[in-house]
């Protein structure tokens, strides 16, 4: 477990280094300053805002400025957000979307592992083919379709939900629910198709041929092995649903770091947009690594590959 976990440290040092590096790269291509829309701004005071931020140095300069800081933990200055660093923001931000990436997997478990499930236990008979069109809809459907949609007949027709806000217990309702369905249709179908192939092996016979009951063999020896492939799915779910979640953020004016990311790249906030692409990646590793932990507890063999 040590060495995967230090395997993974050195693995992440070139990952992040190319990750930052193409932000910077994709962020000076981009046409434009982040002060091209300011009006009336003249030209010494201009110079001089562009002196404040580094922006006059040379590419190279500004590259190797740029990694500097990031080695020291410096995400800099907003340069949209007066008088705010970019790690100050995250800061402030990232509670939002990690609460609401943790109810919409929450969400997402409650309703695919259920339905994966019993698909499988009627596989091939019609409730399957019903339990996973169901499934089928939550990929079919985007956010930026299933939001409006809820807001609409939740909110707007049967009252009984905020349309936009983060105020009170209700609202992570229908954000979590928009967000956490795309996951329950692949969570579904991953539980379906890993309880198949577990349901065909010879222990499962075994223990039906000593007269076990049907629940007994699907929870204490079935579940455990058929649901591998939902957590190995996890680790990217879980960093999609935190760092994936600003369209919904958008949908519903949730003031998360998703929202904040967008905002960004509309403004040509590049101090921002890295700080927030490094951040992310960030996530993406650890969320992977975890997984990785997890899986060895469930089955301790992959422990020797």
């Amino acid at each position: 477990m040590f060495q995967l976990i230090l395997r993974r440290l050195l693995q992440a040092i070139p990952t992040l280094w190319v990750i930052a590096t193409a932000t910077f790269v994709l962020m000076q291509l981009t046409p434009g300053g982040p002060f091209d829309t300011e009006k009336d701004i003249p030209e010494e005071v201009q110079a001089l805002i562009n002196a404040h931020y580094g922006l006059d140095l040379p590419m190279h300069e500004q590259y190797l400025r740029f990694l500097g800081q990031r080695l020291r933990g410096d995400f800099g200055p907003s340069y949209k957000y007066a008088g705010w660093d970019v790690d100050e923001i995250i800061a402030q931000s990232f509670p939002v979307s990690l609460e609401l990436g943790c109810y919409a997997l929450l969400v997402a478990l409650a309703i695919g592992t259920p339905i994966g499930v019993f698909a499988a236990l009627r596989h091939k008979r019609p409730s399957e083919t019903a339990l996973m069109g169901f499934a089928m809809l939550g990929i079919c459907l985007p956010a930026f379709v299933l939001g409006p949609i809820l807001i609409m007949v939740f909110s707007m027709q049967l009252g009984w939900f905020n349309p936009f806000g983060w105020n009170t217990a209700s609202d992570r309702v229908l954000p979590s629910i928009t967000l956490g369905l795309f996951y329950a249709a692949y969570i579904a179908r991953l539980a379906r198709s890993g309880m198949l192939d577990v349901m065909r092996l010879d222990y499962i016979r075994t223990a039906r041929a000593k007269g076990l009951r049907e629940r007994a063999v699907v929870l204490r020896h079935a579940l455990r092995t058929a649901l591998y492939p939902v957590v190995a799915y996890l680790g990217p779910a879980v960093a999609g649903l935190i760092s994936g979640s600003f369209v919904v953020e958008t949908i519903f004016f949730i003031p998360g770091l998703g929202s904040f990311f967008v905002n960004s790249a509309f403004n040509r906030d590049s101090t921002m947009v890295m700080g927030t692409v490094l951040f992310y990646a960030v996530l993406i590793l650890f969320f992977n690594l975890l997984v990785d932990l997890i899986q060895m507890w469930m089955n301790p063999r992959t422990r020797h590959d």
